[in-house]
């Protein structure tokens, strides 16, 4: 049983590719929606990968430092990845660009979106090395979870909704929504930052002589 939790998060790295590797056969509005149906259903078994491994990890105390490195990083290539792939070209909408509308990306994710998501992520494991490598413990908090558990629930809706066709008629108000989780999704993203950066100011601030 010490392998499973490390093959779960392998196994999580496999199904992101094969997950990126279904959005590229989608292009909105030409492709069928069967396509994102199937990718969201990989994207699910690959989320529940990481709560398998974490737990199994736990129940049978057999966390190790190959899963403290490689389980935040599946998570975050499967997690950033998916909204890099939202907000890309497959997912723009030709003629809400020509009519020069404000919502343009059918997913409701934004190419700046992503920029201030990577660079929460970039600097909390910045911060998160920096204090380890003082000798200050520095995991993952409640916040971070909440962050993570969001982005779990928050993807696959949106491929959801973009699946259905939000811009079909009579089903405009989907946009909105879509909008409300994405933002959600964003600023959740950010709070979530906020603690890591506070305890590691206050771990820098404190004498040398007082333990950590």
């Amino acid at each position: 049983m010490q392998h499973v939790p490390n093959l779960l998060t392998i196994a999580r790295l496999v199904l992101s590719a094969v997950f990126f590797l279904t959005l590229n056969f989608y292009r909105y509005p030409v492709a069928n929606s069967a396509i994102l149906w199937v990718a969201m259903g990989i994207y699910i078994v690959a989320a529940l990968t990481d709560i398998a491994d974490g737990y199994l990890a736990r129940r049978f105390k057999v966390e190790s430092t190959f899963g403290r490195i490689m389980d935040p990083f599946a998570d975050k290539v499967l997690n950033i990845g998916a909204f890099i792939y939202l907000a890309g070209s497959r997912f723009v909408d030709p003629q809400a660009v020509e009519a020069g509308t404000f919502f343009t990306m059918i997913s409701g994710v934004y190419p700046w979106m992503v920029v201030v998501i990577l660079a929460r992520e970039l600097l909390v494991t910045g911060i998160r090395g920096e204090m380890e490598g003082r000798g200050i413990k520095f995991g993952a908090n409640i916040f971070g979870k909440l962050k993570t558990l969001l982005q779990c629930i928050g993807i696959p809706f949106l491929i959801g909704i973009v699946a259905l066709d939000p811009r079909a008629e009579g089903r405009g108000w989907w946009i909105y929504v879509q909008g409300f989780w994405a933002y959600g999704i964003v600023i959740t993203t950010v709070l979530s930052g906020i603690p890591y950066v506070r305890n590691a100011y206050t771990a820098v601030q404190k004498p040398a002589s007082e333990p950590s």
